[in-house]
């Protein structure tokens, strides 16, 4: 029998023995031996990694991946693919017909099946549709690769949102963004490697489990910036307190921890706490200034809408994931949409009021931001991802036209960072019921974000509760047609 090393699956015994060999009471000792040799190796390589991902070096050799970073614009509620890049002919033939057997809804008031209320139009060299509510995104359709028919598990905002952001629809589990600090470390010295900007109406549902570290070291967790003041609470010195005094508190504090820590080596989290200390003390600066957009031209701030109120917010968040990416910063998530119902994209009550409203608050900030990173050469070495939790239904909901939580079939897209650009992959069926063609999972979606920054999603691995823990769990396969490299 092989001794298991749970630390590191790698370590493995050879075992090339005869079947008919019959060991010795000697060799079974010797072999006995070396086995628990080997355990023990695998356990301190096991701390070791711990201690390499508290400090935010690497923990897997990484592949040569096109990106640095990710910028993933979450729209929170679940936008309608049909009613923004994906009309359905025969859904407008079918308006106001009964839908077909055996679709299940989140709520009881669903209705006949329901026509999208916007035009379209082909745009780009790829043709691609694209509705009348987002001319900005439009003209930038050539750099995006389109996934039709992705699915998810729920169709519950709470365990959706966390099926999208952690490979789980369960609570504590790792976040993407803490996955990808975890492999690949941070590239910024004086700033969090995974910043969270969140819509200032609120949060999504679950708030911080969603950009949770989860079992993974406590420094890899989001830290979220907010859009206007201060961008991270008590961030700032408090008063009456200079840097020198400060700066010996912090100093006392790590010397008290470090020599904790020499007497408890088995407190792997107390790494990272001193690294958080020090972390803090480094933004005073590096945040204010990450965030300051005083030296942006007045093209650029246009560039984002940020001479308009109805565009301002979600501009400054883009304008600032791109400074944030410029100075090393590995992922930033921009959450449109907060609280509930039409405050986010959840259109229960009327798909046209929500999304007029989202749609011009984002169109062109969320334009503006490939636009400017394609300008900057960073588009190439940066992967955008958009997408909500789940989309919408086809038939309409209650008495103002709404619609309900779809998780059979929506639509996400990815721009930069390896990416074919104007390209599809997956339908779903003639009324965006549920997918068919090319159905992509989340656990597909999560292998390929790994994929495009350089991680193998199989080998990216955390020892937790006896077992080896990934990202995409058992599953996922990297979704080669939308690459470059296939």
């Amino acid at each position: 029998m092989q001794p298991r090393t749970p630390h590191d699956p790698t370590l493995r015994l050879d075992a090339n023995a005869p079947s008919h060999f019959t060991p010795s009471r000697r060799d079974f000792l010797s072999c006995s031996g070396g086995g628990l040799g080997l355990l023990a190796l695998g356990s301190l390589l096991g701390e070791e990694r711990l201690r390499l991902a508290t400090q935010g070096a690497v923990a897997v050799p990484p592949l040569q991946g096109p990106a640095k970073a990710v910028i993933w614009l979450f729209l929170y509620g679940g936008p309608s693919a049909m009613d923004l890049f994906d009309p359905k002919p025969k859904l407008d033939a079918l308006h106001g017909k009964k839908p077909p057997e055996g679709i299940k809804t989140f709520f009881k008031d669903n209705g006949n099946l329901m026509r999208s209320p916007y035009t379209f139009a082909r745009h780009g060299q790829c043709g691609q549709w694209v509705s009348n509510k987002q001319p900005a995104l439009a003209k930038c359709v050539d750099d995006m690769a389109f996934l039709k028919a992705v699915h998810c598990e729920s169709n519950n905002h709470a365990p959706a949102l966390f099926h999208l952001n952690t490979g789980m629809s369960r609570v504590g589990f790792p976040s993407a963004g803490s996955w990808v600090q975890y492999g690949l470390g941070t590239g910024a010295k004086n700033l969090p490697g995974f910043v969270v900007m969140y819509d200032p109406r609120g949060g999504p549902i679950g708030g911080p489990q969603n950009w949770s570290s989860g079992f993974l070291p406590s420094s890899l967790q989001g830290v979220p910036f907010r859009s206007k003041g201060v961008p991270i609470l008590d961030l700032a010195r408090p008063e009456g307190v200079s840097a020198e005094a400060q700066r010996a508190q912090l100093d006392l504090l790590h010397d008290l921890n470090k020599a904790h820590g020499e007497a408890h080596p088995a407190a792997a989290e107390l790494e990272a706490r001193i690294r958080s200390y020090e972390l803090a003390y480094a933004m005073q600066s590096a945040a204010p200034e990450a965030t300051d957009l005083g030296g942006e031209s007045e093209a650029t701030k246009q560039l984002y809408g940020l001479d308009q109120e109805r565009t301002r917010t979600v501009g400054t968040q883009c304008l600032v994931a791109r400074r944030l990416v410029e100075r090393g910063v590995r992922f930033i998530q921009i959450y449109s949409g907060g609280g509930h119902q039409q405050d986010s994209w959840d259109a229960h009550y009327g798909l046209r009021e929500n999304h007029d409203l989202h749609c011009a608050e984002t169109d062109v900030p969320f334009a503006g931001l490939l636009t400017d990173l394609k300008q900057r050469g960073l588009l190439d070495s940066t992967l955008v991802v958009w997408g909500g939790e789940f989309g919408r239904m086809p038939m309409s909901q209650g008495t103002n036209g709404g619609r309900d939580h779809n998780p059979d079939g929506f639509l996400m897209w990815l721009a930069g960072g390896g990416v074919k650009g104007g390209v599809s992959h997956g339908e779903t069926d003639d009324i965006g019921w549920k997918a068919e063609e090319g159905a992509v999972s989340v656990n597909d979606l999560h292998a390929t974000l790994l994929h495009c920054v350089g991680l193998d999603h199989t080998k990216l691995t955390y020892f937790h509760n006896g077992r080896n823990y990934r990202l995409t769990d058992v599953a996922g396969e990297v979704i080669r047609p939308i690459l470059r490299s296939g």
